[in-house]
């Protein structure tokens, strides 16, 4: 005898997606960051003095970490990590030239508002889904 009542199907936690997604996008935005300033750092400019090694070593590598950081965010220590790559962000965005310290400061802080709604909204999200999956068991739920 079978059952005709739909299979429940276990909803992925929000509050780890939306992190991951934050933390690819920065990725992306880290990596493109990298990009320009390599461009500007290996031409004759006389605002940026730096050896592109350095960009690509410092740019380099927070993209790779940040890459690699979104895949562990949902295990123990994982959001505590994601807030320490947020600092080494700021760090990073303080160490360019004037010329684009400012736009990278304003995009990091945009980073890390982003970063603290996704764990806040996140959580929430998947608190309601616990307390509907509680008041109706067996049923599909949001």
């Amino acid at each position: 005898m079978t059952s005709d009542a739909p299979a429940v199907r276990r909803k992925r936690p929000a509050k780890p997606q939306f992190a991951q997604t934050m933390l690819v996008l920065e990725a992306l935005c880290v990596f493109f960051a990298t990009l320009v300033a390599y461009g500007l750092s290996a031409g004759e400019n006389p605002w940026i003095d730096v050896e592109p090694a350095w960009v690509w070593g410092i740019g380099g590598s927070l993209t790779l970490v940040l890459f690699l950081l979104s895949g562990f965010v949902s295990r123990p220590g994982g959001y505590v990590a994601g807030w320490v790559v947020q600092a080494w962000v700021v760090a990073a965005a303080l160490v360019l030239p004037s010329v684009a310290r400012g736009m990278a400061l304003v995009v990091a802080a945009v980073f890390i508002a982003l970063w603290a709604v996704s764990l806040r909204l996140g959580g929430r999200i998947d608190r309601e889904r616990a307390e509907y999956d509680a008041a109706h068991p067996g049923e599909v739920g949001p």
